[in-house]
């Protein structure tokens, strides 16, 4: 049965921004025999998704690095130069450093785009397939390949090197990790619309408004006429979070906004995200499979910063395994996966602990929290320091992530 079934190098489950941009950045690396790359990917219909959103300079950096800067292009994408920060009639300007720019677009589109450079890469095959279960080896140590069902037939495919990529609701994460593995905590959730012609404070800005006694409303264009506002809703979740918005969040926002949420409100349904945070441990305890993306590690949105860890991570592993003449070779592989994991930890780490530092503060309950919040910021704003994160979290804010 094996010897009938596909054979590839690599095979990647999930087809979202990790799983794409490693299948093309694989592609590319220099070799006698291209590397020969399999994607699997449920649907390959566009998605539609309330986050993944709003890409941060260090993330368009990555993207560039990885020649797949052409996927911001033709999609309506929005520059970003900096946030907003805003409270009660008051707010902070907080732009990018050095004039580094973002990009905020359609989290659809975006993946469409990705999908495209990865069918035109060398050596790669798109599959629209569900996979169901990981192959073990015989000796059960490692992870030889998948099942997956395809136009309801069900089908195997092998790989030397099995990598997931599946987001946030992962269905392998356990299997892949097993005993290593830590458990994902969730304190609030996302609460997503689309407001239509929308007026922010600052054009070009993501803004984050401050509203007391609950969590913070996130705010960025992502095309020419659609803002998407995500609210930030703490568990356990109100009954109806519609009237939760339109009563208690709405009021504390910018007036200009008003309008636009209520005719949103009133003539679409609200979608909802959990807010996950998931710490990186260690892998490479189970042999031929590796976990990318958020199926490994994730961090409150807030800060937008997942995208911007996915393609780093890509272009750290890109270099890493580019010597690797054989992905069979557990041994080789395994030290990559290693290096790669510390090598990460000064980027990724300083992104997942602002994303939980910064919801701590802008989300904390009460007056004097708030307060607190309202003047760090605009002291910091006024002195307008060099970043660096020993002049403390509102500098680390303004990081090129």
């Amino acid at each position: 049965m094996h010897s009938r079934s596909p054979q590839y190098d690599v095979l990647i489950v999930g087809a979202g921004i990790a799983g794409c941009s490693l299948a093309h950045a694989l592609s590319t690396l220099p070799r006698a025999n291209p590397l020969r790359i399999a994607l699997l990917e449920r649907s390959l219909a566009e998605p539609d998704r309330i986050v993944g959103e709003l890409l941060q300079p260090g993330g368009v950096n990555a993207l560039r690095q990885l020649g797949l800067e052409v996927c911001l292009e033709g999609i309506d994408a929005i520059p970003v130069r900096g946030y907003c920060v805003v409270d009660d009639g008051k707010s902070v300007h907080i732009p990018y450093p050095r004039m580094h720019e973002g990009r905020s677009f359609h989290h659809g589109r975006f993946i469409m785009a990705l999908r495209a450079a990865a069918r035109r890469a060398r050596a790669v095959d798109i599959i629209e397939a569900t996979v169901t279960n990981l192959i073990e080896d015989d000796l059960k140590e490692g992870i030889i390949g998948v099942h997956a069902t395809r136009n309801g037939e069900k089908e195997m495919w092998l790989a030397k090197l099995v990598v997931i990529a599946d987001g946030c609701f992962s269905n392998f994460r356990t299997v892949v990790m097993g005993d290593n593995g830590a458990k994902s905590t969730t304190k609030s959730h996302f609460v997503g619309a689309i407001l239509e012609d929308a007026v922010l404070p600052i054009p070009n800005h993501g803004t984050v408004a401050l509203c007391k006694g609950f969590g913070p409303v996130l705010l960025y264009q992502i095309s020419q006429h659609d803002t998407r506002m995500l609210v930030d809703v703490k568990t356990p979740l109100p009954s109806d979070l519609k009237a939760h918005i339109l009563t208690n969040i709405v009021p504390q926002l910018p007036s200009s906004l008003h309008l636009p949420i209520s005719v949103e409100l009133d003539k679409d349904r609200i979608r909802r995200m959990p807010n996950s945070f998931l710490p990186p441990v260690p892998q490479g305890a189970r042999k031929g499979v590796v976990l990318i993306g958020d199926a490994w590690n994730m961090r409150h949105p807030l800060t937008g910063g997942g995208m911007t860890v996915a393609f780093n991570d890509v272009v750290m592993l890109r270099t890493l395994l580019s010597p690797i003449e054989d992905l069979g070779n557990w041994r080789e592989v395994k030290r990559a996966i290693h290096t790669w994991h510390w090598s990460r930890k000064p980027l990724s780490s300083t992104i997942n602990i602002l994303s939980v530092a910064l919801y701590d503060l802008f989300g904390a309950d009460g007056e004097s929290h708030s307060n607190q919040a309202w003047s760090g910021l605009n002291a910091c704003s006024i002195r307008r320091r060099t970043c660096s994160t020993s002049h403390g979290l509102f500098q680390i804010f303004r990081m090129r992530w």
